[in-house]
């Protein structure tokens, strides 16, 4: 008795042509964050800053992102610590447009030195809220990325963490709330929604309260 082939329903039709296609961009965009970053680790650690890359590139994979989305979260922060404008133009010509608008989105200085730490960060997040949806996407997920790193490392050194911040303990708190209240204007999205979860986390082991969760719409 022959075999007849299944039909593939509508659904499954559509699930396929959903589906996220990665290819070769991707691993250049990898080749070149990691060759840019080579050396850099994570503040006070050993841990080599394409960790952190790599971590903001998955979440943003878990959350729909298209490949340009992920090129741009490996590529976040090249501008900012590899080179600043002539870098943007760099990223620009190699992984287009689309991804250089989203990594100058995410870059809150230029040069070197930095600006002073609370008018850079004033600025960054004035600049948000006029982001287009694919930036602050980014944004969020390199956000959630360093929070969930901060609680992990507050599990295990307590307070002694403020001290890897410009902003310290004050600071950094008002930070990031400040940036979960301006991703929570937006409609909730998986990394907006976890961010709020790591926020009010990070609140309530220092001993912060935070405002109910919006509701999604």
């Amino acid at each position: 008795m022959r075999n007849t082939p299944k039909k593939s329903s509508p659904r499954r039709e559509r699930k396929a042509q959903n589906k996220i296609k990665l290819g070769a961009r991707l691993q250049r965009a990898f080749d070149f964050a990691a060759h840019q970053h080579a050396g850099q680790t994570r503040k006070t650690t050993t841990i080599p800053y394409i960790a952190h890359l790599m971590g903001v590139a998955s979440l943003v994979l878990e959350a729909g992102g298209d490949e340009d989305l992920a090129i741009a979260a490996l590529l976040h922060d090249v501008v900012e610590d590899c080179g600043g404008a002539p870098m943007l133009n760099q990223v620009r010509r190699r992984f287009g447009a689309r991804v250089a608008k989203i990594v100058d989105g995410c870059t809150d200085a230029y040069v070197i030195p930095k600006p002073p730490w609370h008018d850079r960060k004033v600025s960054y997040i004035n600049r948000l809220k006029k982001e287009n949806a694919d930036t602050r996407l980014v944004s969020a997920a390199d956000k959630l990325n360093n929070v969930r790193s901060i609680l992990s490392d507050y599990r295990v050194i307590g307070e002694s963490v403020w001290s890897r911040f410009n902003g310290g303990r004050e600071g950094t708190l008002w930070y990031y709330r400040t940036l979960r209240d301006e991703f929570l204007r937006s409609k909730l999205n998986r990394i907006t929604r976890d961010f709020d979860l790591a926020v009010r986390e990070l609140e309530s082991l220092t001993g912060n309260s935070a405002p109910k969760l919006q509701n999604e719409g």
